[in-house]
């Protein structure tokens, strides 16, 4: 059997990894500045996190969600009090996709409605309902194909509003990125938050923040839609939330009331995702990282806006991007291949920095060197 041929592969064999630092089987070193699409939250075999899995894996890995799992409850409480969101309600599952599937599947069966408005340069999953409120039609088969969602240019008020005025009563629910990661760093605006806040309550509708990519402490608060000032009834997360592991989840406002059977998972909220999960806040919590993440990124826009060739650098904390004239469309596979450093990127020239939330500033400097020698080759 064959892997079925998706994805676009470097030819690099990763075989080991520390903190923002990683290793092929050639024993080459890479600095890390995209952690696998922002997984790796903490770093990588951070000490803490190994001891955590190795512990909880030599007692019991998995048993279903039949029984009680009390590490379920304590990773709640936790992830309650680092986010500030002490009165919500936590439903794990598996994955960002799924985390998002689980909220508007809740919200729609919370007001019994079917319109879902989202936003251009949304991503938001790859499974049937998250899929079809993401701007990629190449992604979307026709199955996927949905006549209840309708897409609003991201940041626009008077559209939003036009929207409501005219099918309010019908809106199940606004999904919105805090930053767009796919879409190329792009931040939604503290009034166009509040404004969907607003909308949403005034029409029954629910505010659903998409916090898979963005979220963590990623942004230096927990979730990027906190800079706003406003609520979220229903939050997704994954990615940054096991350092590795699978494990995604939403977090539930107490407006929203659950029945027995109302969403189910096999795999999520088992004992070693929790154990994970766990490891990853109580590192955040100790090391300070969403301070690091927001005195790293800082550093690091504020040193990258300087550079004459770069058009535009966007973000926030360690959620940073930075737009490129096409004629420097190499610059990204030069700093995997000549530099080695790996990056992220979104179409059509844009690299995205995502790494872990304990960069130091040594290692933002041994970018920033690089960046300006790939630059002026």
């Amino acid at each position: 059997m064959k892997l079925f041929d998706v994805y676009p592969i470097n030819n690099i064999n990763i075989v080991k990894g520390e903190g923002s630092l990683v290793w092929d089987n050639k024993g080459q070193e890479y600095l890390d500045l995209y952690g696998g699409h922002a997984v790796i939250s903490i770093g990588h075999t951070h000490p803490h996190y190994v001891k955590r899995l190795t512990t909880q894996l030599n007692q019991i890995g998995f048993y279903s969600n039949s029984i009680e799992i009390p590490i379920q409850v304590e990773l709640a409480e936790k992830l309650g009090k680092i986010s500030g969101k002490e009165d919500y309600q936590l439903f794990l599952c598996n994955s960002g996709a799924e985390a998002n599937e689980n909220a508007l599947k809740l919200a729609s069966f919370a007001n019994g409605r079917k319109k879902i408005i989202y936003f251009t340069k949304a991503f938001h999953g790859r499974t049937s309902l998250s899929v079809s409120v993401t701007d990629n039609p190449k992604i979307v088969a026709p199955v996927n194909e949905n006549s209840n969602v309708i897409i609003l240019p991201f940041n626009n008020i008077e559209a939003l509003k036009n929207v409501f005025e005219d099918e309010g009563e019908e809106i199940c629910a606004v999904i919105i990125e805090g930053i767009q990661g796919v879409g190329g760093i792009r931040l939604a605006n503290t009034e166009f938050l509040q404004t969907i806040r607003s909308l949403c309550d005034e029409n029954g509708a629910y505010f659903i923040a998409d916090s898979v990519q963005c979220g963590y402490g990623r942004s230096g608060k927990f979730y990027a839609h906190d800079f706003a000032g406003v609520d979220a009834d229903i939050y997704s997360m994954a990615k940054g939330m096991g350092n590795g592991f699978p494990i995604g989840a939403i977090s539930i406002s107490p407006k929203l009331k659950p029945w027995h059977g109302m969403l189910g998972t096999t795999f999520g909220g088992n004992h070693l995702a929790c154990a994970a999960a766990l490891a990853v806040l109580e590192v955040i919590e100790k090391e300070k990282l969403m301070q690091n993440a927001t005195n790293v990124g800082e550093y690091l826009i504020t040193e990258l806006k300087k550079f004459d060739k770069v058009l535009e650098v966007r973000g926030r904390g360690l959620m940073i991007g930075i737009d490129l004239p096409e004629e420097l469309s190499h610059v990204k596979k030069d700093l995997l291949f000549k530099e080695h450093i790996f990056t992220g990127e979104a179409k059509p020239n844009v690299i995205r920095l995502l790494p872990a939330l304990n960069l130091t500033m040594a290692h933002a400097d041994r970018f920033l060197t690089s960046f300006n020698k790939i630059l002026n080759q």
